[in-house]
């Protein structure tokens, strides 16, 4: 005796959704039908779907390539999931994932962003356009750069974002590009050549061309460079584990992460959130700032960490017996700076610079609508600037006021935020 269809599953048929295996899909009783947009949905064999948060808009075709799990991923329309597993991540407009993906919380891919097959992402965001070649591992990221989809940043395949050290903490987000410049989508691409890698946490600047087989270990932010290195020479020196050299860098280069998410929930807010639409229905705009909310907790849940860490390897040698090490006095201040973050986080910026950004959107919607890529790319430089300066004055905020709590550090250079 055949059993009975499953009521979500029945349900989802009734609307529309295509399923021409539907024995072979899996639907947990957990999702919420109403979620699930019957207009040119797609679910191949093998599908599987959980999580009462789940949604899936028009044109998306999940697993086309081979079976996929979607657990409360946000996903925009005309999505292609082709296979791999997917978990608290958003994808926006025409993103598009290869087969043997493996994507994790944290996780936001912006419009025709994408990346070929077997791919490892988590607490990673793309912004519109960036692709990822295959066989990549790139966690702990955010890549901007680009105008286009034939104009746009790009890693290599074989790449690996390292972001996990030999002290064992995550204090490793890289910022490639950045947000204040690269929402306004008119960058240099920044282009990652292929079996090489980067040691977080790092930054790098629009048009820096990284070549194929570099590992790249600093900080870049001149326009227009190519980077290139010489295999390491082998050595073989003294080494204590657990030491941390360059404790400011490191603390300075997870700041200023922190403060680019900061501002990007901004623009989220204020700027995207004025384009809900059939493209962008309002329940992906929550999950785009529910996801990203977990990604800015999740960095200062892995920067305390790295600060007791650091401190714990400080008092095996606590510097010159008179003053506190920075490592300790970095320790001692973080409630400090994590009340800063905190009060930051809450900021919308300086309310003129933001309106009059805001109206210059406000002008470009009048002749484009709802279509968020092209509302951007109509904007004059000016405005463009205008945006650019609102957005960068909250990271330099941030940067700067959790810098003073840490005297020893010193003052937060200029060179530092820009």
């Amino acid at each position: 005796m055949a059993q009975e269809m499953p009521g979500v599953k029945r349900a989802l048929l009734e609307k529309g959704v295509r399923m021409p295996n539907p024995d072979s899909v899996d639907i947990a009783e957990d999702i919420q039908a109403d979620r699930i947009s019957g207009n040119g949905v797609v679910l191949h064999a093998g599908t599987r779907l959980v999580g009462n948060r789940t949604l899936i808009s028009d044109g998306a075709i999940l697993g086309y390539e081979q079976p996929v799990t979607v657990e409360n991923c946000y996903i925009g329309p005309a999505v292609r999931l082709n296979g791999g597993f997917f978990r608290e991540a958003v994808f926006l407009k025409n993103a598009a994932m290869a087969s043997g993906a493996h994507v994790r919380e944290g996780s936001i891919f912006e419009e025709y962003a994408g990346a070929g097959h077997c791919v490892g992402i988590k607490q990673t965001i793309l912004f519109p356009y960036v692709a990822l070649g295959s066989q990549i591992n790139f966690c702990d990221c955010l890549m901007s750069g680009g105008t286009g989809r034939k104009h746009h940043s790009e890693v290599g395949s074989s790449y690996i974002h390292f972001n996990f050290t030999p002290q064992q903490d995550k204090a490793t987000p890289s910022l490639i590009g950045d947000v204040p410049r690269g929402v306004m989508l008119d960058q240099p691409p920044i282009f990652l050549g292929g079996q090489g890698g980067l040691v977080g946490p790092a930054r790098l600047g629009f048009g820096i061309t990284i070549a194929a087989g570099t590992i790249f270990r600093k900080d870049e932010l001149r326009s227009n460079r190519l980077i290139f290195e010489a295999p390491a020479r082998g050595g073989n020196i003294a080494y204590r584990p657990g030491a941390y050299r360059n404790i400011r860098r490191i603390v300075v280069n997870n700041l200023i992460y922190i403060g680019n998410l900061l501002a990007l929930k901004q623009w989220y807010v204020h700027v995207r959130g004025q384009f809900i639409s059939d493209d962008f229905p309002a329940a992906l705009h929550e999950g785009l700032l529910a996801v990203l909310a977990a990604g800015i907790a999740e960095r200062m849940k892995r920067l305390e960490e790295f600060v007791q860490k650091a401190e714990n390897a400080g008092n095996k040698n606590p510097g010159n017996g008179v003053q506190p090490s920075p490592a300790a006095e970095l320790a001692r201040q973080w409630p400090e700076i994590a009340a800063v973050i905190e009060k930051q986080s809450l900021s919308n910026g300086d309310d003129r610079a933001r309106e009059v950004f805001l109206r210059s959107v406000g002008n470009a919607r009048q002749k484009w609508g709802a279509d968020y890529l092209r509302v951007i790319h109509d904007m004059d430089a000016q405005s463009r600037l205008n945006g650019t300066q609102w957005l960068q004055q909250m990271v330099d905020s941030a940067v700067r006021e959790s810098l003073f709590q840490i005297p020893s550090f010193g003052p937060a250079e200029k060179e530092t935020l820009s």
